[in-house]
C-alpha cells in the first residue's frame, strides 16, 4: 500500500489557503506533475463534483478522473480515484495556527494493482518527493500573493 503523508505551514489566511488548494483551476499552477484539470461536472465543488486530470509521473504520462468524497469548506476535501490507471485517495487539511499562519497536509494512500504493485516502494519515495515539491509551491505562490 502506498500512504505518503506531508505537511506545511503557509504564511497566509487559513480562508485564503484552503479556497487557493481545493480549486481544481489551481491544481496545474501548484502541483508539478499536473498538466491540467478539467471539470467533467458543474462549478462550484461539492461533494460528487469529478475532475480529469493529465498528469506526467514516472515518466509516464496519467490521466485519471477524480471524485470528491467529503468536502468540509477551510478543513477537508477528500478526493478518490473514479477512473484512472491507480486507485488512489487524496486528502487534503487545514488549520490555522494564527490568522496568517496556516498547516496544510497532504495526504495520498492507495493500493497499486498488476504491475506496479511491484513499484510500491519506489512510488511512495518518489510520491514524497512530488508532494514535499508540490506543497512548497503553493507555499511560495501564496506567500507572495
Amino acid at each position: 500500500m502506498v500512504d505518503v503523508f506531508t505537511e506545511v505551514k503557509i504564511r497566509c489566511s487559513l480562508d485564503k489557503v484552503s479556497e487557493y488548494a481545493a480549486n481544481p483551476d489551481n491544481a496545474p499552477k501548484w502541483y508539478v506533475n499536473i498538466r491540467s484539470a478539467e471539470w467533467q461536472t458543474n462549478k462550484p465543488l461539492t461533494t460528487g463534483s469529478r475532475i480529469a486530470f493529465k498528469a506526467q509521473f514516472l515518466g509516464r504520462q496519467l490521466e485519471y478522473v477524480y471524485e470528491i468524497g467529503e468536502l468540509i469548506p477551510s478543513q477537508k476535501l477528500v478526493m478518490r480515484t473514479a477512473d484512472g490507471p491507480i486507485p488512489m485517495e487524496t486528502t487534503y487539511t487545514w488549520k490555522a495556527i494564527d490568522n496568517n499562519i496556516t498547516l496544510m497536509t497532504l495526504r495520498n494512500k492507495g493500493n497499486p494493482t498488476g504491475f506496479s504493485k511491484l513499484f510500491t516502494p519506489f512510488m511512495s519515495f518518489m510520491m514524497k518527493r512530488a508532494n514535499k515539491k508540490d506543497l512548497k509551491k503553493i507555499k511560495d505562490i501564496l506567500e507572495q500573493i
